[in-house]
């Protein structure tokens, strides 16, 4: 069964092949000098990604990766649908329709703040680029989604999965934290999962927005005094509210604080400003940046197992 992807996550796509005993494909992916994507199943492919069932590993993150997405995943179902028709007359251009089978592995979901209309007339963007996708696959699985409710009753089976239990080993063997803190109370659930794998303390920060601009974070119940604390949270974008949480930390008396997620966005200069606040940032390679040192593709395969049973 193959396991294929374009140029985005290519290293996971084919750590996740490796897991999984299948075989990775790179497909070709570029853009145009005008920005435009481009994509193709290259023909000597055609006979694998016929034969079995096709997992494809695609982000629908930044704005073109969802373009891409969905060109690959129509490219696919073109090949084993058979229709090869094309202008330059190539051969074969039509083969048997072999069915359906092309299941889709979304490391990052773009949009998935999204996830609800805070103003009438507002898109719900994150369930929009997933009922587009749905209508193109068999299957979903993605990879710790800030919100899954956005998701229920899907016109196909949608599995999440979380990389919590790598980022506990990984926390474990590196920072050795006595406290797990959540920035606020709508990432308790992973806070909560680490901290019980690493049987240590969890908390939370409470998230009073001030004005429009402005986000107190305050402690509740917070005994930190002396110790090692892990900021865990599904992304880490501008990072801000790590370092607004490291600061509170810090008053209370903690000697170390780290930040660990799974999608390392960091826009704006994130980076440059954790580095001012926290002593070390960890998290998985859903998206490539400098400090992706967790693989996705040990909590994708099982996702993708449960899928296709």
């Amino acid at each position: 069964m193959p396991v294929v992807s374009g140029s985005s996550g290519r290293e996971l796509a084919a750590s996740l092949a490796d897991i999984m005993g299948m075989e990775y494909v790179s497909l070709e992916s570029r853009k145009f000098p005008d920005g435009e994507g481009y994509v193709r199943v290259p023909s000597e492919s055609f006979e694998l990604i016929r034969s079995e069932p096709v997992i494809l590993v695609s982000n629908t993150y930044p704005d073109s990766g969802i373009m891409r997405t969905i060109l690959l995943l129509e490219a696919i179902g073109d090949v084993r649908r058979g229709d090869l028709s094309n202008y330059r007359g190539e051969e074969p251009q039509k083969l048997d329709d072999v069915g359906p089978g092309v299941y889709l592995a979304i490391p990052y979901f773009g949009y998935a703040r999204q996830d609800k209309r805070f103003s009438p007339g507002e898109a719900i963007s994150a369930r929009v680029i997933a009922d587009i996708m749905g209508r193109i696959c068999e299957g979903i699985v993605i990879l710790d989604l800030h919100e899954p409710m956005v998701l229920e009753n899907m016109s196909v089976p949608v599995k999440f999965v979380s990389s919590m239990p790598e980022i506990a080993d990984l926390l474990g063997n590196d920072s050795k934290p006595d406290f797990i803190l959540s920035p606020d109370k709508g990432a308790i659930s992973r806070a909560s999962e680490v901290a019980g794998l690493m049987d240590c303390e969890f908390s939370y920060l409470e998230k009073t927005r001030i004005d429009a601009h402005t986000i107190e974070h305050t402690p509740k119940d917070l005994d930190v005094d002396g110790k090692v604390v892990a900021i865990v949270d599904d992304m880490i974008s501008t990072g801000g509210t790590i370092c607004r949480a490291s600061d509170a930390l810090r008053r209370q008396g903690a000697t170390a604080v780290f930040a660990a997620c799974t999608h390392g966005l960091f826009t704006g200069g994130a980076l440059s400003r954790l580095a001012n606040h926290v002593d070390g940032v960890f998290t998985t390679d859903s998206l490539p940046n400098p400090r992706a040192v967790v693989s996705a593709a040990p909590a994708l395969a099982p996702g993708l197992d449960d899928l296709m049973k």
